[in-house]
């Protein structure tokens, strides 16, 4: 959602390389020895309030710039509107909450973005290989 808050401004780009802002992602999904599942959850809902409040006063026409330094996002593309972001979101979150994601990813390793390749035919890419029957 910061992307959200600060739109129409984009957000500087992170000069980091991509896989150090990856792990660092990556590992914000890690509960610590210092965190109680009381705090966690007292987090979440502190975060959702502010994503209601968000949703309830941005501009969902507003401009948000698509990130440039990652091959995943689409090069002709310059911004998403903040309602295509709000329903990615949504989006995202209904494909994985309460999903068997884990399960079918158990079965070959595909995870839904080689999975999606391969239906709609995506050419090869360095980072990505659209899944194929065996």
């Amino acid at each position: 959602m910061a992307r959200v808050a600060a739109a129409p401004d984009a957000p500087h780009e992170d000069p980091r390389p991509l896989a150090q802002r990856t792990a660092e992602h990556a590992n914000e999904f890690v509960m610590r020895h210092e965190e109680t599942l009381a705090g966690l959850l007292e987090a979440f809902a502190a975060q959702n309030a502010e994503t209601l409040r968000l949703v309830d006063t941005t501009d969902l026409d507003a401009a948000v710039p698509v990130p440039r330094d990652a091959p995943w996002f689409p090069k002709d593309v310059e911004a998403w509107s903040v309602r295509w972001v709000i329903l990615h979101v949504i989006n995202e979150l209904a494909r994985h909450a309460g999903h068997a994601d884990i399960v079918r990813e158990s079965i070959d390793g595909a995870t839904m973005y080689e999975l999606i390749a391969g239906l709609q035919n995506w050419q090869p890419q360095p980072w990505l290989t659209p899944w194929q029957p065996k």
